[in-house]
């Protein structure tokens, strides 16, 4: 990408001319006051109509700070479309030079969702876990949900802390600091890597804002250990370094350790992160399943006992909320992956179930009272547009999307990672039902039964593809799920 300034460029303007010299080079003036805000307005009238229709919209909200020291936050919108697609949308990334109190943060939230047109009584916040983040969420009454991949590397980071896991991390980081800034090392060790046949991979360093990032670099200096030695032997490398020694045998017994303890959750944070599939499903039964891997047993050694312990507090005391109690087991007995609920108890699923049931029937009440809108009216959404050349830049760009998604090949069919189903296939491997709840309405209670007696999908599988298919099955059920 290019600034504007580069029409204006002698070079440039002389290889434009010499390809075609009947070619008019638009000024930087034409890109900085037309051409780049009509492109603007139309694309942020596809956003509003695609925000407009869905029945549910969350948003992601992130503050950053730019090497100019300048702050910025960032907010992306996220929901399913009609063709059971998670679409995301990057809206905006401006500077917030007031401080970043809840306060003055869920005023910036209210005054995005104005500006997209999102209704904000029925917005979903997915947010981090700091704690202005948290005022935000309850001073806009939204429904607040903390990221559990930063809930993950909060728990490995309390972890990581203890005093014989960070006397390892540091000398395992004194090492490969070593190896990065020392050429000659690093020339030795890739000698070493080819003569022993190991991967031809470079170390890692850790940084405590990236997730799994000492796990990493403990993993990777398991793996080239042996070159790792050799290298430090050689007496191209001692010359320059007298002070550098490799790990003991009980270090690198204790990197295995280290190494294995923390698997799970790297393998959790993985899942996680996935991006073209929604996950707040897997909190609830992947929560669960953690606590209960990070429980210490008899033949553990001391250093695991102290992992498992400080991760599975750290953990315990996350999502403990009410509303957080509700609303993660209802994503993921909407999931047909889990809706059998094995982790929660015989009345925790009763009442989950219940509290879907009425849900779903209300929703059937406020279908049946909405009245019909007549065949003609206009949609609010064009309401506010000037007539004339902007107006049919705006149908030109909305008709041009609605072609390009007729003429767009099927999308491939997605899966889950196969980390998911490295820790939860012991748990989810065969389908299970449920008692069947008991509700006041009878149509939502079929409807529920009827989704209950219906296999559960694979670990694998992707649940909006299945959605996509059954919808028309579970009505009530589908416009819960969205």
């Amino acid at each position: 990408m290019r600034p504007y300034s580069v029409v204006e460029n002698q070079d440039f303007r002389y290889m434009v001319h010499s390809m075609e010299p009947r070619y008019v080079i638009p000024s930087r003036s034409f890109f900085t006051h037309k051409s780049i805000p009509i492109l603007y307005k139309e694309t942020k009238f596809l956003v509003q109509v695609s925000l407009k229709s869905a029945p549910r919209v969350a948003i992601t909200c992130d503050a950053w700070t730019s090497r100019a020291t300048v702050s910025y936050v960032t907010v992306t919108a996220h929901h399913v479309n009609s063709e059971w697609k998670l679409i995301s949308y990057v809206l905006q990334t401006r500077a917030m030079d007031d401080s970043h109190t809840g306060a003055n943060i869920c005023e910036f939230l209210k005054a995005v969702a104005d500006e997209w047109g999102i209704e904000t009584h029925d917005l979903v916040l997915v947010t981090d876990n700091a704690s202005n983040m948290n005022v935000a969420a309850e001073l806009g009454n939204f429904l607040h949900v903390r990221c559990y991949a930063h809930t993950l590397n909060l728990a490995c980071q309390r972890a990581l802390k203890l005093p014989a896991v960070a006397r390892l991390l540091g000398r395992v980081r004194w090492i490969t600091a070593f190896f990065h800034r020392s050429t000659t090392a690093s020339h030795v060790l890739e000698q070493k890597q080819a003569l022993l046949e190991l991967p031809k991979h470079k170390l890692k360093t850790d940084a405590p804002t990236r997730l799994n990032s000492g796990f990493d670099m403990v993993d990777r200096f398991r793996e080239q250990q042996p070159a790792i030695c050799a290298a430090l032997l050689s007496p191209q490398v001692r010359k320059g370094a007298h002070d550098i020694c490799t790990l003991s045998e009980g270090d690198v017994s204790g990197a295995e350790h280290l190494v294995k303890t923390l698997k799970p959750m790297k393998l959790a944070t993985t899942t996680m992160s996935e991006e073209s599939m929604p996950t707040l499903s897997i909190i609830a039964p992947l929560h669960t399943q953690l606590l209960a891997d990070f429980t210490p047993a008899p033949e553990d050694d001391p250093m695991t006992r102290e992992i498992k312990h400080a991760i599975r507090e750290d953990l315990r005391k996350r999502y403990t909320s009410t509303k957080e109690r509700h609303t993660l087991p209802t994503a993921s007995c909407l999931d047909p992956c889990f809706k059998a609920l094995p982790f929660l108890s015989e009345d925790e699923k009763v009442e989950t179930y219940s509290r879907v049931t009425t849900e779903a029937a209300s929703s059937l009440e406020v279908m049946r009272q909405e009245p019909e809108v007549p065949e003609g009216e206009g949609d609010d959404m064009a309401e506010g547009h000037d007539d004339g050349e902007e107006d049919d830049a705006v149908q030109k760009v909305c008709d041009e999307a609605l072609k390009l998604d007729e003429d767009a090949p099927s999308t491939p069919s997605t899966s889950r990672p196969s980390s998911l189903t490295a820790l939860l296939g012991q748990t989810f491997n065969v389908a299970v039902t449920t008692a069947e709840p008991k509700s006041a309405h009878t149509r939502a209670e079929e409807e529920v039964r009827m989704y209950l007696e219906a296999p559960s999908l694979p670990l694998t599988d992707d649940p909006l593809e299945w959605w996509s298919t059954n919808h028309h099955v579970y009505p009530l059920l589908a416009k819960l799920a969205k």
